[in-house]
C-alpha cells in the first residue's frame, strides 16, 4: 500500500476549493477565504487508514499551467469541483491534460450543495461511466460542514484502495488479473486440496487477512448469501471458488473495496496486482563463504504441499498432481530435466525424497529464486513467518570450517570433472541408482542431487558435471566443497586432462579431491603419457584412484559417494598435508604414510596408522 497520499483540488474559480480545505482545517466555514490555501499535511495517526495525508490546492489566478502539469505529475489522487452540476469540467480537464496519468483516481464534487435544492447525481453518473478513472461522486458544503471530512476520506480511499483495478463496471465483473489473483489465494488457502474452503480454512484465512475469526453465525450468515446469489458458490457447507469470487464482487460492488485490497495485500500483491518484490524477494544477506540450506521450517512446510497434492496417497506426484502444486505459480520453474536430476519412484514419477531432494539443490544453487519460489507458495502466510526467510539456514563461512576442523553443513558440492567420453554424466545418473542398461528418458541433466550417510547422518551430496570444454578462468569456477576428477580407464589419453586440471586448479588449494577409474568393465589401458594414475596420485600424496564402473544390470555401487561426501564433510583429513592423505572411513581417521611424513599439528593425536 502507498505510504502517503497527495490530493490535488481542481476546478475553476469560486467554486470553493479552498473553502473545503478550510473546512477541514478549522472544522468552521471560513467567512474570508484567500486565492489560494497552503499545502497541508494530515499526520498518519489522525487518518482512518493510517496513511499520512498532503492537501494540495490550485488557483489558475495565482498558477501557471506548466505548475498545474508539475502538481498533477506529483499527485496521487485529484478531487474536481464542476463550477455547474454536470458541466463536465472532469473530462475537459482529462482531455486536455496529456500528462495526466490515467491511474491517478478522481473524485467528482459537487460543492455548495446548500444552494441547489435536490440531488445532481443523475447529471453526475453518467459522466463517472464515461471515465473509469472517475473512483466516485460526492455532493458536499463547506458553508454546512456536508460531507468534508467524507470528500477526503473518499479522496484517500481511491488511492489506498482503488477500484479500477479490481472491477470493470461496464462488464460488472471482476477484471482478469484480480480475478487469477484471487484465485491464486484461494488455491492457497484450500489447505486439504478439495476445492472447498471448509469453516477451519475459511477462519484460518479471515485471522490471516483481518486478525480475528468469523463468529459462528456470521459464517454462516457469509455462506447463506453466496448460497441465496449463486448456483454452485456452495457445496458440502463450504465456499467453493466461484463463491469466493462472487464474495469478492460483492464487496466492491457495495463500495467495501478495502477489503479485497485487505485480501491481495495480505498475499503480496501491489495495485497492479503483480506480487511485489518486497514480498517474493525479502533483504537476505549471504556473506561470501557461506552457503543456504533449508531448515526444518522449510522443509516441513514443503512436505506438507507435497502430501497435499498427493490425492492418490501414493507417495508420489504424478504430472498432473505437479502442474497442480504449480498452479499457484505464474509460470512451472521446473523444467523436463527434473528427472535426471533427482531419484523417482519406479514408475518414473516424483517421489517424496527427489521433490525434497529437488528443493534443497534450489537453495543451495539459487536463494534468490528459491525465496521466490516459496513466496509463491505462500510459505509467509501459511507458516504464520515474517517472511520466507526464515526457512533458511546460511552456514557458517568455510574458512571458519577449515580452521575448526568440522562442519555443520548438510549439503555439499561436488564438481565432477574429467575429459570428454570419460563417463561423466552416467557417473552422475549412477548417483540416482540407474545404470547404463536403464533408459533415462526427458532432459539430461548437469546436476543430480542425492542423500549419502557419513558416520550415521544423512548429508545432500551434489554432484555437478563440467565440461570438458568449460574454461575455469576464475577461482571461483573450480570452487567446491570436493572435486571428483573422473578418466576412463580403457582411454590412453583420458587421464592426462584430470591430471592437468587437479595442477592448475586444485594442487594448492584446500579442496580434497578423488580421482575415480570409470568405466572398469573394460580392459585397462596404459595411460599416455607421464605418470600412472596411481603413480600421479602416490606422489601428490592422494588416495588411489577409485574403481568405478556403471554398466551393470543391478543398481550402481554407492561407495564412491559416500567417499565424497564423507571427503567434504572432513576437508582437513581428506587433503595431502606434506606428504601425507588423510582419510576418514568408516568413522575411523586414517593415516596413509608416503614421501615427506610431516603431521599437521592439529593432528599430530592420530595414531591409526596406515602404509
Amino acid at each position: 500500500m502507498k505510504r502517503d497520499v497527495r490530493i490535488l483540488l481542481l476546478g475553476e474559480a469560486q467554486v470553493g476549493k479552498t473553502s473545503l480545505i478550510m473546512a477541514l482545517v478549522g472544522e468552521e466555514f471560513p467567512e474570508e477565504v484567500p486565492p489560494r490555501a497552503e499545502e497541508i499535511t494530515i499526520p498518519a495517526d489522525v487518518t482512518p487508514e493510517k496513511v499520512p495525508t498532503h492537501i494540495v490546492d490550485y488557483s489558475e489566478s495565482e498558477q501557471t499551467e506548466d505548475e498545474l502539469q508539475e502538481e498533477i505529475a506529483k499527485v496521487t489522487t485529484c478531487s474536481w469541483s464542476p463550477a455547474e452540476a454536470g458541466r463536465g469540467l472532469a473530462p475537459l480537464v482529462l482531455s486536455d491534460s496529456p500528462s495526466f496519468s490515467p491511474r491517478i483516481p478522481i473524485i467528482l464534487v459537487g460543492n455548495k450543495s446548500d444552494l441547489q435544492m435536490g440531488s445532481s447525481m443523475e447529471v453526475i453518473l453518467p459522466i463517472m461511466n464515461q471515465f473509469s478513472e472517475i473512483e466516485t461522486c460526492v455532493e458536499c458544503s463547506a458553508k454546512n460542514l456536508k460531507n468534508i471530512s467524507e470528500l477526503f476520506y473518499y479522496a484517500q480511499k481511491a488511492v489506498l484502495h482503488p477500484t479500477a483495478p479490481l472491477y470493470d463496471p461496464e462488464e460488472k465483473q471482476l477484471r482478469p488479473a484480480c480475478s487469477r489473483a484471487l484465485t491464486r489465494i484461494f488455491n492457497l488457502s484450500d489447505q486439504d486440496n478439495n476445492q472447498i474452503l471448509s469453516d477451519d480454512e475459511l477462519n484460518y484465512f479471515q485471522k490471516s487477512c483481518f486478525g480475528n475469526p468469523l463468529a459462528p453465525q456470521a459464517l454462516e450468515d457469509v455462506k447463506m448469501v453466496v448460497w441465496k446469489n449463486t448456483t454452485d458458490g456452495v457445496q458440502d457447507n463450504g465456499l467453493t471458488l466461484n463463491g469466493f469470487l462472487f464474495l469478492n464482487t460483492l464487496f466492491i460492488q457495495r463500495g467495501r473495496h478495502e477489503t479485497t485490497w485487505t485480501i491481495l495485500r495480505r498475499f503480496g500483491y501491489d495495485d497492479e496486482l503483480e506480487l511485489t518484490d518486497d514480498y517474493l524477494y525479502p533483504q537476505f544477506r549471504l556473506p561470501p563463504g557461506c552457503s543456504t540450506e533449508l531448515n526444518h521450517l522449510g522443509y516441513q512446510f514443503l512436505q506438507r504441499l507435497f502430501e497435499k497434492h498427493d490425492k492418490d496417497q501414493d507417495g508420489a506426484l504424478s504430472p498432473a498432481e505437479l502442474q497442480n502444486f504449480f498452479s499457484v505459480f505464474p509460470c512451472m520453474p521446473w523444467g523436463p530435466e527434473l528427472y535426471n536430476t533427482v531419484c523417482t519412484t519406479d514408475k518414473g514419477l516424483l517421489s517424496l525424497h527427489g521433490f525434497l531432494c529437488q528443493w534443497t539443490l534450489i537453495a543451495y544453487l539459487d536463494v534468490r529464486h528459491c525465496l521466490e519460489c516459496l513466496g509463491y507458495l505462500g510459505y509467509p502466510i501459511l507458516s504464520e513467518q515474517d517472511s520466507q526467510t526464515q526457512a533458511l539456514t546460511v552456514t557458517r563461512e568455510k574458512r571458519i570450517d577449515l580452521e575448526k576442523g568440522q562442519t555443520q553443513r548438510n549439503v555439499f558440492l561436488c564438481k565432477v570433472l574429467g575429459a570428454r567420453g570419460a563417463g561423466k554424466s552416467a557417473f552422475l545418473q549412477a548417483f540416482l541408482g540407474r545404470s547404463l542398461a536403464r533408459e533415462n528418458p526427458g532432459e539430461p541433466s548437469l546436476y543430480t542431487i542425492n542423500t549419502v550417510q557419513v558416520n550415521g547422518q544423512e548429508k545432500y551430496l551434489i554432484l555437478h558435471e563440467v565440461s570438458a570444454e568449460t574454461q575455469l578462468t576464475k577461482p571461483s569456477d573450480a570452487a567446491c566443497d570436493v572435486a571428483c576428477l573422473i578418466y576412463d580407464l580403457s582411454d590412453p589419453k583420458s587421464f592426462s586432462y584430470c591430471a592437468s586440471i587437479y595442477k592448475q586448479h586444485y594442487m594448492d588449494s584446500q579442496i580434497p579431491c578423488v580421482f575415480v577409474a570409470s568405466k572398469t568393465d573394460l580392459p585397462e589401458a596404459s595411460q599416455q603419457p607421464g605418470l600412472s594414475p596411481a603413480e600421479f596420485c602416490y606422489k601428490h600424496c592422494l588416495p588411489p584412484p577409485f574403481l568405478f564402473s556403471c554398466h551393470s544390470q543391478g543398481p550402481p555401487g554407492t561407495a564412491v559417494y559416500t567417499k565424497l561426501a564423507t571427503a567434504a564433510t572432513f576437508p582437513l583429513v581428506s587433503v595431502p598435508w606434506g606428504g601425507c592423505w588423510l582419510g576418514a572411513e568408516g568413522g575411523r581417521l586414517q593415516l596413509a604414510l608416503l614421501a615427506f611424513p610431516v603431521v599437521p599439528p592439529k593432528l599430530s593425536n592420530i595414531i591409526c596408522l596406515r602404509d
